[in-house]
């Protein structure tokens, strides 16, 4: 029995007979580790990273169902890829989606999800893909505003009817036609009741698996997943012969392993880990960041694949705080980051090897421009630096200059105030003489007053007291 469902290596339904649900006890569902949908990152040259360290089954990034319609399929060889294109308004071609067209290396193990709030727009986008493919899944978790403004992603956790109408529509005309499995991937809800109501509507529409991510719609990635719900959720998806996968904080395949076993569902799916690190599907410890990013260039540059999907991807599986993850940002090319890391370089076609070059020289001018400014604003700084220095300098000067002044202002004045606090010896002697000719006369005074006897008035009838003026002269006058 094949790992998984069989894929027409046509555009066209298979004549064959189709069988009905696949049970969840099918080898291609049982204790399996997927790599999760994830814009940007999920793009081919991460999906077949995930698959050479043992990834089971890869998500394709979401594609809302009117951008993969009106899109044309072309076998691009030399890349060895099935590519969905639409002409820009640019005139230049858009890549909506690209696959693998090797059976063996993605084409039967890639799953495509859509987005889509409409059965008629679902099932005429999955037609186009159908073909080149492993399975359809319909994202009705991600709480995203671009999926959720247009009913789509967790918006539909809230209509049942339209998601439950979506997957029938998809089952009846796109599943069954092309011998493919439909799936759902949900988030949780407020309550194990509510969920579990969701999960049997979702079931009894004849889908394949129900992946779970164990969070409500509104819980951010980095709030710790809810798993309690999970051993319930996995129990009656088995009663509906339905498998149920497990998304949320997975971190590797030991952990996978773990979690299947705790909770009976049939596998995990992991997002985060991977991205910084596909290896984590390995059976063993995940591989240096060195040769991931040596192994993910080599697919990188074999499909051709565009430059800033490159770069982001590298960005995220290059540590932070390595010197090569910051000179990795500011390349302009492949070449370029292989440069930088040491690596080979190894174009798809002497177009891209052209284009990358053009991209390195004008690069390099422009960084030659840079370095330039950058020259002569350090010179003009320098220049401004010595300035200030030069008028820090003589402003110096100028203050030291102006304290001595001050200085010998003050010394000056200190000078004259004391010469006229301290009088000279003339005028010392001047007021000496003076005291000395007052202390003089005050002493003749004090002798002439010793020496000045006190007059003593007369006795008998007639005497007069001399000492008494008024009265001496009325005495003369009576006699």
């Amino acid at each position: 029995m094949s790992d998984s469902p069989a894929v027409s290596d046509s555009n066209t339904p298979s004549t064959a007979s189709k069988p009905g649900p696949v049970p969840h006890t099918h080898p291609g569902y049982v204790g399996k580790c997927v790599l999760a949908p994830m814009v940007r990152t999920g793009e081919l040259p991460t999906r077949l990273l995930a698959l050479r360290y043992g990834c089971d089954m890869v998500w394709g990034p979401e594609v809302v169902d009117k951008g993969i319609i009106g899109s044309e399929r072309r076998e691009n060889e030399a890349a060895d890829t099935v590519d969905f294109v639409k002409s820009g308004h640019n005139g230049k071609d858009q890549m909506v989606f690209r696959t693998h067209r090797t059976l063996e290396k993605e084409r039967k193990k890639c799953i495509f999800q859509i987005g889509t709030a409409n059965p008629e727009l679902a099932v005429q986008g999955a037609k186009l893909v159908a073909a080149d493919v492993a399975g359809v899944d319909v994202n009705a978790g991600c709480p995203k505003h671009f999926s959720i403004h247009s009913g789509m992603g967790a918006a539909l956790l809230k209509t049942p009817e339209t998601l439950t109408a979506i997957l029938r529509s998809l089952i009846t005309e796109v599943g069954k036609p092309f011998n493919i499995p439909i799936s759902v991937k949900i988030r949780i809800l407020d309550d194990l009741d509510s969920t579990l109501t969701l999960v049997r509507q979702l079931c009894e529409t004849g889908v394949c698996r129900v992946t779970v991510h164990c969070r409500t719609a509104p819980m951010r990635p980095r709030e710790a997943p809810i798993r309690d719900y999970l051993a319930a959720i996995a129990d009656l998806c088995h009663s509906y012969n339905v498998a149920c996968y497990a998304n949320g904080d997975v971190r590797s395949r030991m952990h996978a392993d773990e979690i299947i076993s705790q909770y009976g569902v049939d596998g995990c799916m992991i997002a985060i880990a991977a991205e910084k690190n596909p290896s984590v599907f390995s059976t063993e410890l995940a591989r240096p960041w060195g040769e991931v990013v040596r192994n993910y260039l080599e697919y990188s540059q074999a499909i051709g694949h565009y430059f800033s999907n490159t770069k982001f991807c590298l960005n995220n599986l290059i540590p932070g705080a390595e010197e090569h993850g910051q000179k990795v940002t500011q390349a302009k090319s492949v070449l370029g980051v292989c440069e930088i890391l040491g690596l080979p370089y190894k174009p798809l076609n002497a177009e891209i090897e052209k284009e990358d070059r053009e991209s390195e020289e004008q690069a390099q001018a422009l960084r030659a421009q840079k370095q330039k400014v950058k020259e002569a604003q350090e010179a003009n700084r320098l220049k401004q630096a010595q300035g200030k220095a030069k008028v820090k300098q003589h402003n110096l000067q100028k203050n030291k200059e102006k304290q001595k002044r001050l200085n010998e202002e003050k010394k000056k004045g200190n000078a004259e105030r004391q010469k006229s606090a301290t009088p000279d010896r003339e005028t010392q002697a001047v007021a000496g003489q003076k005291r000395k000719r007052g202390e003089g006369g005050k002493s003749m005074d004090r002798e002439a007053g010793k020496s000045k006897k006190p007059e003593v008035a007369p006795e008998g009838p007639n005497a007069v007291d001399l000492s008494q003026p008024k009265k001496l002269v009325d005495a003369v006058a009576g006699q």
